[in-house]
């Protein structure tokens, strides 16, 4: 694909399309395929890969789909992305669907696999933990059994071993991909205006729905597109956005911060394929390492521990001065009990660095951005009048 409209075309079917036609058309290419759904906020896709399954992300209904079952199954004062998720399963829109991961991130998603068993027996259903404790003696012994706990599972599944060198071939291939979104971000922290969030953020989101083969060309394709394509650079202020790890904006809510004068420079959206910050390695023991890129080289997130209380906020503030950002947006699902009890911790780290800062609640089915937007246009004049 030569031009950034091609990529996007292509990104934004995957996108929008919640009877998720491509993942069934991969299934049903070839007899025996299976396709293996995840929630956010992180999973180890390249075990998903290895046993020959594709990793489908499975991020709730957006703002494009109504939840009339999903509310007979979660009380009301709860994050909407369970309910949304329940109705996709209950209208059907999974049903090609042959395992779901649930990975920790609170206790609703940890209930919502327990759900999932009692509703849809015949899928093979894991709620994937990780450690809190970072020490590779504790959490790493545990990470390793757990790691391997899903590649029997897995194997149960596909009713195939799933060797060290099958697992090596795909860490290779999801270290490159780690690679080029990383490319991709520092990209648009050069040149905001060429690579607009509402544009990567899609391209992300589609990442997690197809191969990752695919999504490496993607990936090289839309840099050498937006490079050439001659895009007006307006006089915007850089913005991080971060509290979207797990439920994510409707896409509205981030062209309506773009469309106030902001250029997001750095955000914390779908982080799955850019959870871990550095390659695993590809020799020795493929689970060990994993575990251990995991424990020492992962972004901080209100799901994962931070052993010292000083040091809750620091990731933040460095990622704000690595991407350039002049102020922080904390943008929250409503009821995500993660976010908004990390919310006032890192607030006040952002204040300690001096990096200006506002917050604001969202759901994924948002529709009135007029109030956000206000917000964030008055942000941004405030940074430029002041900063």
């Amino acid at each position: 694909m030569s031009s950034t409209a091609e990529i996007m075309a292509r990104c934004q079917g995957l996108f929008e399309d919640l009877n998720y036609s491509d993942a069934r058309a991969w299934k049903a290419k070839v007899p025996g395929r299976k396709v293996v759904g995840f929630l956010p906020v992180y999973v180890p896709l390249e075990m998903v890969h290895a046993a020959g399954c594709l990793p489908l992300g499975i991020f709730g209904g957006g703002d494009q789909l109504e939840v009339i079952h999903g509310d007979a199954y979660y009380q009301s004062y709860i994050c909407r992305i369970p309910r949304s998720t329940i109705e996709l399963g209950v209208t059907g829109r999974l049903d090609f669907v042959d395992g779901m991961l649930f990975p920790f991130v609170c206790d609703v998603i940890r209930n919502l696999s327990g759900i999932w068993k009692m509703m849809f027996p015949n899928v093979w259903t894991k709620f994937f933990d990780t450690p809190q404790n970072f020490d590779s003696s504790i959490g790493g012994t545990y990470y390793v059994h757990e790691l391997q706990e899903l590649r029997e599972g897995l194997e149960n599944l596909t009713g195939r071993k799933i060797t060290d060198d099958d697992l090596r071939r795909s860490i290779k291939l999801y270290n490159e991909n780690r690679r080029l979104i990383r490319e991709v971000y520092a990209f648009r922290a050069r040149e905001p205006w060429r690579a607009p969030t509402s544009e990567v953020y899609v391209i992300m989101r589609a990442g997690l729905m197809m191969e990752v083969e695919e999504h490496n060309q993607i990936l090289r394709d839309y840099m050498d597109a937006a490079a050439r394509e001659d895009r007006p650079q307006r006089d915007n202020v850089r913005v991080a956005i971060y509290g979207s790890f797990c439920e994510q904006p409707p896409l509205n809510l981030i062209k309506s911060v773009e469309m106030a004068g902001c250029y997001v420079v750095d955000d914390d959206y779908s982080l799955v394929n850019r959870f871990l910050t550095e390659d695993v390695p590809t020799d020795g023991d493929p689970l060990a390492a994993l575990a251990e890129t995991y424990l020492k080289h992962s972004v901080e997130t209100s799901c994962k521990y931070v052993p010292k209380e000083e040091d809750k906020g620091k990731f933040h503030v460095e990622s704000v001065r690595k991407s350039g950002a002049e102020g922080v947006i904390y943008a929250t699902p409503s009821f995500c009990d993660p976010a908004l009890l990390d919310r006032p911790m890192i607030a006040h780290r952002l204040t300690e660095a001096g990096i200006p800062h506002i917050n604001f609640k969202y759901a994924e089915n948002s529709g009135q951005m007029q109030p956000i937007r206000e917000q964030a246009g008055t942000f941004a004049d405030s940074l430029k009048l002041w900063s």
